[in-house]
């Protein structure tokens, strides 16, 4: 009886340890500066802003801009993020002043020059030629 027992002990401890083992470590999500697609997002949002605001010829189409920023507030959820991190991350000004740093390199890098509004012109009929993230969020009147 004392064999079996040893046995039932040992067959217990095996199953214990490889359920231990097996059992998937839960981490919460990246920090949110480091979640390269809500930071796309916010960037384009970013980018898109000062193109609108420095080009006479486009505009927001502020549906579109709305329903995106909703769309990221969803998938920043599902990324297991609470709605008070992604409101805390939006109104953040170090993380606004980084991204808006980093939005006027991205469109400085595709040409757009300081006091040359049609540089940026330029620049966001490429974007929305090119109906790349930030394109998407512009209209033109030309």
């Amino acid at each position: 009886m004392r064999f079996g027992c040893a046995i039932f002990r040992m067959t217990a401890a095996a199953v214990f340890v490889c359920a231990t083992l097996a059992a998937p470590v839960v981490a919460g999500p990246v920090p949110m500066a480091q979640n390269a697609h809500i930071n796309d997002e916010l960037r384009a949002g970013f980018a898109g802003d000062v193109l609108r605001k420095t080009c006479p010829t486009l505009s927001a189409r502020m549906l579109v801009v709305m329903g995106r920023l909703w769309d990221l507030k969803a998938y920043a959820e599902a990324q297991g993020y609470t709605s008070a991190d992604y409101d805390a991350f939006r109104n953040d000004p170090v993380q606004k002043k980084r991204l808006k740093d980093e939005a006027a390199a991205y469109l400085a890098a595709a040409g757009a020059k300081p006091d040359d509004a049609e540089s940026y012109c330029a620049v966001g009929e490429d974007e929305i030629a090119k109906n790349t993230p930030l394109g998407q969020l512009l209209r033109s009147t030309r």
